[in-house]
């Protein structure tokens, strides 16, 4: 057995069957993704969409491929065709151009919100107070399926650092669903990482996006 499956495996069963959990394939080969699809593993995310494009070209639905990197408004229209979810909407003009892309191809896309939990200046993502006016404005957009929120939070070496931010960005999912806004379903909490995806999870993650401790450290 690989050092890969050992690792989905072992993963798979520390975390609860209600998470999902997201390989997080930057910088991985095709073989090292077939494998962790070979271990049980369902969706794939990558960062960039010109790395994801010829690898979703060749292993196709052998998995769901989420976006969980920025997405420039010049990729868009390679990204709508080729994604099952974005995770990483974070203004009005992006989602509008993503429902203008999807339309053409008649086609729903659901996305996620990416929220800027540490109001991080270097981060992309929507201010924590913000939030609820652009899930107003994407709401209404035909060619979208809002599903919830994503946040990066900021990286600390201490995992428990992170706990604020994941409660905050729980916080504002839970008053969003309240709210019980048309066309925006809060179903999805994606929040947490290698590092810190047993705090995120206590914290109310749905999604978790796990690189490292699948496929160990990257040589870049």
């Amino acid at each position: 057995m690989s050092s890969i499956t050992e690792n989905c495996h072992r993963v798979r069963e520390r975390i609860p069957g209600h998470v999902t959990i997201v390989a997080a394939g930057k910088t991985r080969t095709v073989p090292e993704i077939l494998q962790a699809i070979e271990a049980g593993i369902t969706v794939i995310g990558h960062n960039y969409v010109q790395e994801a494009e010829p690898m979703i070209a060749e292993l196709g639905d052998r998995a769901r491929w989420h976006l969980i990197g920025h997405l420039q408004k010049n990729k868009a229209k390679k990204a709508a065709p080729i994604f099952d979810l974005i995770e990483t909407v974070d203004s009005l003009a992006l989602a509008e151009l993503l429902d203008r892309r999807c339309a053409m191809l008649e086609r729903t896309m659901p996305v996620l919100i990416e929220v800027n939990s540490g109001r991080e200046p270097n981060k992309t993502g929507v201010f924590p107070e913000d939030v609820d006016d652009l899930v107003r404005a994407i709401a209404p957009l035909e060619h979208l399926r809002l599903e919830g929120l994503m946040t990066m939070g900021p990286r600390f070496g201490n995992p428990e650092d992170a706990r604020p931010y994941f409660r905050a960005t729980k916080e504002a999912f839970d008053r969003l669903a309240a709210a019980d806004i048309p066309g925006a379903e809060m179903r999805i909490l994606s929040m947490g990482m290698s590092n810190s995806y047993e705090i995120a999870i206590e914290e109310g993650s749905t999604m978790v996006r796990i690189g490292t401790k699948l496929f160990g450290e990257r040589e870049d």
